[in-house]
């Protein structure tokens, strides 16, 4: 087509409108979707939405005709008659002044025209298989030379019958017209709309329901129609376009140029023109209609304002983009000038369109000229529907720009309250928008998406609602927006329910149930009431399959499950071992003690080794136990299920009939029946409370005599996994097997009870109780051990040395725990010794075998023992516990053994407290054989009452004391207190009193012995002894605490080549005790007007002389703070105390304590003196003896000291290991009186070291001699001179 300049303008995809084509268009179920993801959401939504593109279309194609525009007019008009007609000439005749009457005569308002002068084509119409082609050529013929051949056309068609050709196929020739705008078949209804004049709504929501609409069938258009028919309809139209229409447009394009520049009377374009050249001669007239507020001006067909608009829209149609623009843009100035503002948002609105499809042109879309016409149309026109088409048109060039922002804004201006469908459509396409931004704003998607879905359902469109809010759920799922959730999964709920898809409103409903509601009671009780009905009208009265119910919510991974019976209570006087239960919280660090008990017991019976298919045993599982293998079960033993429920609601719910549903499953086969346990009572759950339910499986849950029955699968997820790679980038869970036990062959089962069990003791104490072991089961049980966190609490004693006491308690009365002999008190008598041997009381690694008869217990035995327990040495509440350990006498078995647990709380209270120590005897040693000439070793002990606590004890008595050692014994006792009585005087601790006990040391008889053998020497105070080398006196000792560490120390310090040449070792066995002593006291206690008498033992450990030992385990004293000192300084060296090396030689002076001389005969007084020097090491001693030494002191000023030694003043010796010498020496008197003669110097050494060390002997107390002059009395002159 040519523009009126003659240039050649190119139409592309000319499209020619015949009908109106109305579509209903519903979201397709299983339609493809697009997965997007933006942060940290990823959403699934449909990318595409036919049913606004439909809406869209139908929208613009069903716009009416407006007198302010003239795209919508009539631009031609197509007289068909048939070639049967008698004349076809006179009905073209009759057709074509019908038509001038219709748009000429001013009756009829519809359809209308775009210019006075409308084409007519005039179409002869021929059936060839019924009509004369002869006559209808030569009708033809006449048309033609009436109309012209451009004016006219002849289109043969040859009807077939479906009769005729049933197996031919024939494609749909309107097919790709009349589905255009449907993509992946997403049509439910395909109508033909005889009117086009109605509403928005209807048309949208048109269906086969519609009297007024006629359904065509798929395929069914054009069925009459051969493949030649096609042929000709194509080339009709063809002719139609090329030689008619196009040539028609083009020539009113010019007419139209040519009218408007002569009425300018200027030779240059229309476009320069002024509204003053033209605007003379018309005359405006009011709009009676309608006030001028809202249109303006009403202009006259003959307008030169609207012939400018004609010729625009003219070159709009023909696509010359350009000239409409400056036309559109002309009239746009001319119709603001006249304030029509009608004319003028319709001139904006094409301007705007024309400036975007502009191809290659660099005038940018002027998105405010759009902005102008929708306002003016919204608020000076009042027209809403041309407000809409002007938003739909900006919105999609916005959209084409990548401008998201600005067409979701423009999207949402448009919604109003006066069309809820409209609205919904925009508010969806502003959703959309916002989520194709190039920076996705999710929550404003998710925001318009329910604001859409709610004028959706509003509008009646439930599937279009049910849809929103699903994309909408995306977002809000689980980001901590509860009441949204809430309000959007009770709507999808309902949309579900009323579109009859119940399962998906079960599913939503639960949503808000199984959440963290923060909703009131009230709205709760709805939302369950809600549910409820819901449930009910889905599940029915079908009590065949249980289905799942959300409440109350189970905390599947705090399930516990215990293996066993529950212990039993105690009963009478007896008291059960506390075993496991329930009742106990788990404690790690308490886990880990009872597994290393296990280990021990496990050990001892497999010779020192734990087998490597060792596992602790577990009768309680939790979520901190390893569940990671399938736990064992004993047959015909309980299996108790813990399961916690929670009620997340503010609303009770009441549980009835609970039970526990489980399968057996053997050799691998599956049962697919499921077992049911016995009901539970009921159990009511109030508002968000927590509770636990032995054995549980959901029932009835009861709101408002609502009762809905269902069941709820425990599902326990394994701990995470967090080893390779794969786990910590996915979220894996490993395996729980807590609920999947495997069940074994019967095993024993035993019971434990404790008769005359103390709960509060005195440290020391011993009290004598009694254990009784029962077998439960149908199966004998064997090997009988217990392992403790405390050994030394308790003992059973040994066949070889328990005394014969009485088995039953109640025979035990007054009786002592200890085995006693009468004696009669004899002061200074020496100690009983006895020799026995520690294999005797010690055991293996701590686990002790307990004596039963035949070490079997029988299914239904039971039997009693003995239980000595002795109080902890450190006051305060000590927790101690016993693991039993037991196995079956059949073998092989899965189980290998079972072990019973029991904890005991002790209260300890304050008895004695006893210091002792030990220094080197400076008496002459004992001339008797078996002593080496070492002489003996004095020990000083003494005892306080430090018992303040305990009102009832009125005093102490020591009744024995007695010691054990490998190398010492106590030999006799020196100055016994004549009263042993100590007790506590107004609350403060005093000191009694305290004696000298006399200990030597005896020979070795064999190195076998003495590391095995022990000496038990007991030195009685009263009219009993107390043998302490027999149960319990003697296990206590081995297994006390200060035994143990004194043995380690005694065994780490045996003498050996290599420690003999090591100086510290050389002073260390010098200075080594290695004696243990053992007070034995009485205590006289007065409760509910009773005196009672307790006794008890304490144990001290003496390893150095001269360092003091006690009872009482000394206190950890807090550490100084130390300053850093980033300066590295060098150590001192390492230099021997002299104080240490004077202890290795020991020395005595042998002489008589009164010498007479007399001085007038012979003025020199020689008295013979013996130095005796004891090797007190295991090392060879160098010595130097001094005999020049003066001493300074002032306790040898008191005495004369003006003597001297004569002969050799100096010597030097060598003494071997533990050797005794004896050195004469003579000491020389010039008169009478006291000497001390405890003047030598005397110097030791190793004999490897170089430097000597002077000993301690010179700072002992003095040696005294009385030097007597006989003639004294027999010159007395000579005195006086």
């Amino acid at each position: 087509i040519r523009d009126p300049n003659n240039q050649v303008q190119v139409v592309k995809n000319l499209r020619i409108c015949v009908n109106k084509v109305v579509l209903s268009c519903q979201p397709q179920e299983g339609a493809v979707t697009n997965v997007m993801t933006t942060g940290d959401y990823e959403l699934n939504f449909s990318a595409t939405t036919p049913w606004f593109e439909a809406y869209r279309e139908n929208f613009l194609q069903s716009m009416p005709a407006a007198d302010h525009e003239f795209l919508n007019h009539y631009l031609a008009c197509l007289l068909v008659v048939s070639s049967t007609e008698a004349v076809p000439v006179e009905q073209f005749l009759k057709l074509s002044q019908e038509q001038h009457r219709i748009q000429h005569s001013g009756e009829y308002t519809n359809p209308k025209w775009f210019i006075p002068n409308t084409l007519k084509y005039y179409v002869l119409l021929h059936d060839t298989s019924e009509g004369d082609e002869q006559r209808a050529d030569a009708v033809y013929e006449d048309m033609k030379q009436r109309y012209g051949p451009q004016g006219c056309y002849l289109l043969k068609m040859n009807s077939r019958t479906f009769s005729a050709e049933k197996d031919e196929q024939i494609p749909d020739p309107w097919s790709q017209y009349l589905h255009k705008n449907i993509l992946r078949n997403q049509v439910s209804t395909v109508t033909l709309s005889k009117c086009t004049g109605r509403s928005l709504s209807s048309d949208v929501n048109c269906s086969a329901r519609d009297p007024d609409v006629l359904v065509v069938g798929a395929g069914s258009h054009g069925a009459c129609l051969t493949l030649n028919d096609h042929d000709h309809i194509r080339q009709f139209v063809q002719e139609f376009t090329f030689r008619g229409l196009l040539p028609h447009l083009e020539k009113n394009i010019r007419q139209l140029n040519d009218q408007l520049v002569s009425r300018k009377g200027l030779s240059r374009s229309l476009f320069t023109a002024t509204k003053k050249w033209f605007g003379g001669g018309k005359v405006p007239e009011k709009n009676i209609s309608e006030p001028k507020s809202t249109c303006g001006l009403l202009y006259p067909p003959e307008a030169p304002e609207l012939q400018i608009r004609k010729m625009a829209d003219l070159c709009f149609l023909v696509q010359h983009y350009e000239l409409a623009y400056s036309c559109y843009h002309t009239a746009k100035k001319d119709f603001l000038s006249d304030q029509a503002m009608l004319y003028a948002a319709g001139a904006l609105e094409m301007a705007a369109v024309s400036a975007f499809l502009q191809g290659g042109a660099p005038r940018p879309y002027p998105a405010h000229y759009m902005d102008t016409a929708i306002q003016t149309y919204k608020d000076v026109c009042k027209n809403m529907v041309l407000a809409e088409r002007c938003a739909l048109l900006s919105a999609e060039i916005l959209k084409s720009q990548g401008k998201y922002s600005d067409a979701a804004t423009l999207l949402i201006k448009m919604t109003s309250e006066d069309s809820d469908l409209r609205s919904a459509l925009l508010l969806e396409q502003a959703a959309h928008c916002f989520i194709n931004m190039r920076n996705p704003m999710v929550r404003k998607f998710a925001f318009h998406m329910i604001l859409a879905g709610h004028r959706f359902s509003k509008a009646g469109q439930r599937r279009h609602a049910l849809r929103c809010y699903c994309q909408a759920m995306q977002v809000y799922k689980d980001r901590g927006w509860s009441l949204a959730e809430d309000h959007i999964n009770f709507t999808i709920g309902r949309q579900s329910f009323t579109l009859r898809q119940p399962d998906n409103a079960v599913i939503a409903f639960r949503q808000i149930l199984i959440n963290d509601s923060r909703q009131t009671a009230t709205q709760q009780g709805a939302f369950l009431r809600e549910y409820l009905y819901v449930y009910k009208s889905v599940i029915g009265a079908s009590d065949i399959s249980l289905p799942q119910l959300p409440l109350p919510c189970i905390n599947s991974s705090a399930t516990r499950v215990y293996f066993g019976h529950e212990r039993r209570l105690a009963e009478g006087e007896k008291q059960a071992a506390t075993h496991v239960s329930l009742d106990q919280e788990y404690d790690q660090d308490s886990s880990a003690m009872w597994c290393h008990l296990e280990e021990q017991l496990v050990a001892s019976v497999n010779r020192g080794i734990v087998p490597a298919n060792f596992q602790p045993t577990q009768y309680c599982l939790n979520n901190q136990t390893d569940n990671l293998r399938h736990p064992l079960a004993v047959v015909e033993e309980p299996i108790i299920v813990e399961v916690t429920f929670k009620n997340p609601l503010k609303v009770s719910l009441a549980l009835s009939n609970l039970s526990l549903l489980w399968k057996f499953s053997s050799d691998g086969t599956s049962s697919s029946k499921e077992t049911k346990t016995e009901d539970l009572t009921e159990e009511t759950i109030t508002n968000e409370e927590t509770t636990a339910v032995g054995v549980g499986n959901v029932g009835h849950q009861t709101l408002d005599l609502m009762v809905v029955r269902g069941r709820q699968n425990l599902k326990i997820l394994g701990p995470r996994l967090n080893l390779t790679k794969e786990d910590k980038m996915l979220i894996r869970h490993g395996p729980d097997r807590r609920l999947d036990p495997i069940i074994t062959p019967p095993m024993p089962l035993m019971e434990v009870f404790f008769l005359q069990f103390p709960t509060a003791l005195l440290c020391g104490e011993i009290r004598k109780a009694y254990v009784e072991f029962c077998n439960v089961s149908g199966v004998a049980l064997c090997g009988l051990r217990v392992a403790s966190t405390h050994p030394d609490f308790f003992t059973f004693g040994s066949q070889a040395t328990t005394p014969l006491t009485p088995i039953s308690p109640n025979s035990a009365e007054n009786c002592s725990a200890y085995k006693t002999l009468a004696t009669a008190l004899q002061p200074g008598s020496v100690a009983s010794e006895v020799l026995v041997s520690a294999d005797d009381f010690s055991q293996p690694s701590g686990v002790i075998e307990i004596p039963i008869d035949g070490n079997t217990l029988q299914s239904g035995e039971s039997t009693q023992l003995p239980l000595w327990l002795r109080g902890p040495d450190e006051e305060g509440v000590h927790e101690i516990n016993f693991l039993f350990y037991y196995e079956s006498t059949e073998k092989g078995l899965k189980i290998s053994h079972r072990v019973l647990r029991h904890t005991v709380f002790i209260c300890a209270s304050r008895s004695l407290s006893v210091q002792a120590s030990a220094c080197r005897s400076s008496v002459p040693p004992h001339h008797c054989l078996d002593d080496k000439g070492s002489g003996g070793t004095l020990v000083f002990v003494d005892v306080e009452n430090i018992n303040t606590s305990e009102g009832g004890v009125r005093e102490f008595h020591i009744v024995q004391v007695s010691s054990s050692s490998q190398h010492w014994r106590l030999h006799k006792y020196i100055n016994p207190d004549k009263d042993k009585g100590l007790s506590g005087i107004m609350g403060h601790l005093c000191f009694i009193s305290s004696w000298f006990i006399s200990i030597s040391k005896y020979s070795l008889l064999s190195t076998s012995d003495a590391v095995e053998k022990y000496t038990f020497a007991d030195l009685n105070l009263g009219n009993e002894r107390i043998i302490s080398s027999s149960t319990p006196c003697g296990d206590f000792f081995f297994r006390s605490s200060s035994r143990t560490s004194s043995i380690g120390k005694s065994q780490g310090s045996l003498p050996t080549e290599d420690r003999g040449s090591d100086i510290t070792n050389i002073v260390k066995k010098c200075n080594e005790l290695d004696l243990n002593i053992i007070i034995i006291w009485k205590a006289y206690v007065v409760e509910d007007n009773k005196q009672l008498i307790l006794e008890g033992q304490l144990h001290v450990a003496l390893q150095t002389i001269g360092k003091e030992a006690s009872s009482l385990t000394p206190k950890e004293e807090a550490q100084e703070m130390v300053l850093l000192k980033f300066k590295s300084e060098l150590p001192p060296p390492v230099v021997l105390p002299c104080a240490e090396l004077s202890q290795l030689i020991k020395t005595n002076l042998h002489y008589p304590e009164t010498y007479t001389h007399p001085f007038v005969q012979d003025s020199l007084c020689l008295v013979p003196v013996t130095l005796t020097l004891s090797n007190c090491s295991l090392a060879q001693v160098d010595v130097i003896i001094d005999l020049k030494h003066k001493s300074s002191s002032p306790e040898s000023l008191e005495v004369h000291s003006s003597f001297a030694w004569v002969g050799q003043t100096q010597y030097k010796l060598q003494l071997k290991p533990q050797e005794v010498l004896g050195l004469s020496l003579q000491a020389c008197f010039l008169r009478a009186g006291v000497y001390n003669l405890n003047t030598p110097q005397v110097f030791a050494k190793p004999s490897e070291q170089s430097a000597m060390c002077e000993t301690s002997q010179q700072t002992a107390s003095p040696a005294l001699i009385i030097i007597n002059n006989t003639c004294d009395a027999c010159w007395p002159a000579d005195r006086t001179t």
